[in-house]
């Protein structure tokens, strides 16, 4: 049996020689306004670049309500028609999530395929998706977003067979012919196979905790700089590019602190506005990272036109994946680029710092502040270790941070912080806590 997801997203492999001509569309309802729309916009337009296909007009209207047939006003659903016709539109995207009847109509109306932001973001994690458990969890996301959109019989429409934004997710790319009964088993089979990467995954995490070496991850918006700054911290060697989720793949490195104690650093997915539930879902098994750190680097572009918007856009997604409580510090990337700017967020937000991770400006006053926080959450331990034991001397100094060793009676009286772990596997040396 063929796999639906080279089906679907098999044209993301091969070089587009066409680029598609996209029409944006964009709603405003209560409680917002045309400027924050046209933002909205711009990045939906950015999606769609990385993605490989041009913007080439938008449309904007203001309602009250989405309509239920069209979801913009019937007379704003013609102008769009010929909008597309004016410009020779291949495919709309609608900013706004589409239901899958809306989906149809639009697409009966205009013509031509009609999709939505969410359609766009799954189409970029597919072209990024590299590692078994990567392309797993795009597909199992597109497959959920498909099957509810299949159609079959007299209304099932086929588009030009070819590769592109639009034509992956509606008309002929999508073959709505497929089988209701053969989506639903490969979703199972998808969120089986995901289940068994996931205890993989969960036996390397307990290899680490017993490592006893402290967790940081690296969170924050698409294209922030998270994987350049885990370049220059760690010369990770991790692709970065200028370009919306360039990286799905977690990369973690070991990291040693100012005071000596070495951490475990990874870089994880970047984040977006309403990033589609059915991505954060099949990603929790890569994203549960976040959940089990002892510290946060929340890295924010410093240059940003809305650096404020994607600091909530971020934490309301560590919230959905239960990382809310984790601390966290406020990283403002791209100083080189922010001029003023830079100032203005650290004097908002006390307690973060700023750097520019491609030139290295504000690294050490990162490091050190991290070394800081994660002190201060940290316990400090007496151990009395015996004088032949100088494996756990070793491990001592390994896994955490020596304040004071003094001689005792035949054995080594040693004070240190250590993480929760490295305390309980040494604990049959330690003799009590000792003041920081």
């Amino acid at each position: 049996m063929s796999n639906p997801y080279n089906e679907a997203l098999g044209a993301t492999l091969i070089e587009r020689s066409i680029r598609e001509r996209i029409v944006i569309v964009g709603v405003t309802f209560p409680g917002s306004d045309d400027e924050t729309t046209e933002a909205s916009l711009d990045e939906l337009a950015a999606l769609i670049d990385t993605a490989g296909a041009d913007v080439v007009a938008r449309l904007i209207q203001k309602r009250d309500h989405p309509d239920h047939t069209w979801f913009v006003g019937k007379g704003k659903a013609q102008e769009l028609r010929e909008l597309c016709l004016e410009v020779d539109a291949d495919t709309v995207v609608f900013d706004n999530e589409l239901t899958p009847g809306q989906q149809y109509n639009l697409e009966k109306l205009l013509g031509r395929t009609a999709i939505d932001r969410t359609a766009v973001i799954l189409d970029i994690f597919a072209q990024n998706a590299h590692t078994l458990e990567g392309k797993a969890q795009v597909e199992l996301a597109l497959l959920r977003y498909r099957l509810p959109r299949l159609r079959r019989g007299a209304d099932a429409k086929l588009s030009q067979q070819r590769g592109g934004v639009g034509t992956r997710f509606g008309g002929g790319e999508t073959k709505l012919e497929v089988d209701r009964r053969r989506i639903k088993t490969r979703i199972s089979r998808l969120a089986s196979e995901l289940e068994e990467l996931g205890a993989t995954r969960s036996l390397q995490r307990q290899q680490r905790d017993r490592s006893g070496l402290a967790a940081v991850t690296i969170v924050g918006y698409t294209n922030a700089g998270k994987s350049t700054l885990l370049n220059t911290l760690t010369n990770a060697g991790v692709l970065t590019e200028d370009r919306l989720f360039a990286t799905l793949d977690p990369t973690t490195r070991r990291l040693a602190l100012p005071g000596g104690e070495p951490v475990l650093l990874t870089d994880t997915v970047g984040f977006v506005r309403r990033l589609p539930h059915g991505l954060v879902e099949s990603f929790k098994s890569t994203l549960e990272v976040a959940t089990r750190a002892d510290y946060l680097l929340h890295v924010v572009d410093a240059s940003a036109a809305d650096p404020e918007g994607q600091i909530d856009a971020v934490r309301e997604v560590l919230n959905e994946i239960d990382a809310g409580a984790v601390p966290e510090l406020l990283v403002f990337n791209k100083i080189d680029l922010a001029g003023g700017d830079a100032k203005r967020l650290l004097d908002d937000h006390p307690g973060s710092v700023a750097v520019s991770a491609a030139t290295g400006e504000g690294v050490d006053l990162l490091l050190q502040t991290l070394a800081d926080r994660l002190r201060s959450i940290s316990k400090v331990v007496e151990l009395a270790v015996p004088y032949e034991r100088g494996d756990v001397i070793a491990s001592i100094h390994r896994e955490g941070e020596v304040v004071s060793t003094t001689d005792d009676d035949g054995q080594l009286r040693v004070r240190a912080r250590l993480s929760d772990a490295s305390a309980g596997r040494l604990a049959e040396f330690v003799v009590g806590a000792g003041d920081p």
